[in-house]
Formats: structure tokens, C-alpha cells, sequence
């Protein structure tokens, strides 16, 4: 099954989208692979991750996902997201996912920053 990154209630309502869910619903249609938004859900408001390091990041998204063991036990999963810097949330997400029983985890991003990538870097 395919499931997007979700976001924190507050910030989904915020934003009006999950830009990981509009990126996972043509390709779970294209394929015809089964898309679940609830599987893997956020319980944990975070900080925005946007200016954080690294350690910081990865501290950040602890415990922060809970997948529902009903939906993903024994299962292949994708878990879709749009932007990775260094896969802390991801990561964080797909642990959920394993505590739940998942069988195999796949992780899908569709863009992916430069390490050392900062405000100031000129490309």
C-alpha cells in the first residue's frame, strides 16, 4: 500500500493540503496500488524541521508517528514524502511502521536537499 507523510492535524488544517498525499494519490492510482492515509498517522505536533540540525531533526520526530497495527501488519508499505534533508522523519515514520508489523518498508521522496545546503549557498 501506498501512504503519504502525514502531518499533524493543526498543520494540515493550517496549510488546506498534505503536498505528500497529492503526490501519493495519482501514483497509488496510476499503479493500482492501494492508498491509505490513515496507516501511519502523526501523534506528535513538532517543530518545523526547516531550522533545525541535523541531531536536532532526528530528536525532533522521536515517537513522533503511530501506524495503525490493523492496517499495516504483514504488509508491503510505501511511504511517500516530498522533501528529504536527512530522513529523520521518514525514518521515524517507517520505525512506526516496523512496531506495527509491517512486512517491508519502502520510502519515496521526490526531492532531496544537499547536505551542508544552507539559506546562503549560491547553486
Amino acid at each position: 500500500m501506498i501512504i503519504p507523510m502525514p502531518l499533524f492535524e493543526n498543520r494540515q488544517i493550517e496549510r488546506g493540503f498534505n503536498q505528500s498525499a497529492l503526490l501519493a494519490t495519482p501514483m497509488s492510482l496510476k499503479l493500482g496500488i492501494k492508498y491509505r492515509l490513515d496507516a501511519i498517522i502523526r501523534i506528535k505536533e513538532t517543530k518545523s524541521q526547516v531550522d533545525l540540525s541535523e541531531s536536532e531533526r532526528w530528536k525532533n520526530v522521536t515517537d513522533a508517528f503511530h501506524a495503525n497495527p490493523k492496517i499495516v501488519n504483514n504488509k508491503s508499505i510505501l511511504i511517500i514524502d516530498d522533501v528529504t534533508t536527512t530522513g529523520a522523519t521518514m525514518n521515524a515514520a517507517a520505525l512506526a511502521a516496523r512496531k506495527a508489523g509491517a512486512k517491508s518498508i519502502y520510502c519515496l521522496t521526490f526531492a532531496r536537499t544537499f547536505r551542508g545546503f544552507d539559506k546562503t549557498t549560491q547553486i
